[in-house]
């Protein structure tokens, strides 16, 4: 009677063990409820939310997400000697041809990097789908370029083929 009483007792044991640690485990690995926001990102790695991330090649504003994000790493990492190879060829991946002619002649004409409109590199990028038509989806990345209550944002609109998902155009946007 007693090895019944003893088993049961640490079968309750074991059990209440086992329902304590889901609970905890998620709060200690930062996990939360709350939605995940997939095209948000910031060039120092220190992010509250979103706690996953996910993708689809087939997404033409999940790709500019993509895009926007290596790309951005690539140039935040300027010191590493593989940064300035791996963005070109983020370039030659993610772009149409005509779309890297139009970047050429930006950046000849302005000393800037013709992808991000700028001469630094931001902390912060979101990419926002806008709208489609005629085979084509608008994106709307918007770069955040310092922290605290009042950051700078610029914002770029981003035109890509729905066929070959390849961007098409970049264009600062008011």
């Amino acid at each position: 009677m007693r090895t019944g009483i003893r088993t049961t007792l640490i079968a309750s044991t074991a059990v209440a063990a086992a329902l304590s640690l889901t609970v905890i485990t998620p709060a200690l690995a930062g996990s939360t409820t709350t939605p995940t926001k997939v095209a948000v990102g910031t060039s120092h790695g220190v992010q509250a939310a979103p706690a996953a991330s996910q993708g689809d090649p087939r997404d033409v504003t999940g790709r500019v997400a993509d895009f926007y994000g290596s790309y951005i790493d690539s140039v935040y990492d300027n010191e590493d000697p593989a940064a300035g190879a791996n963005a070109q060829a983020l370039r030659a991946f993610y772009l149409s041809a005509a779309a890297r002619k139009a970047v050429a002649a930006y950046e000849a004409k302005e000393h800037a990097d013709g992808i991000l409109f700028a001469q630094n590199v931001p902390v912060k990028w979101q990419v926002t789908y806008t709208g489609s038509g005629a085979g084509h989806a608008t994106s709307l990345v918007t770069l955040t370029w310092s922290d605290g209550a009042n950051p700078e944002v610029t914002k770029i609109k981003v035109q890509s083929d729905l066929k070959t998902r390849k961007i098409t155009a970049l264009s600062p946007a008011a």
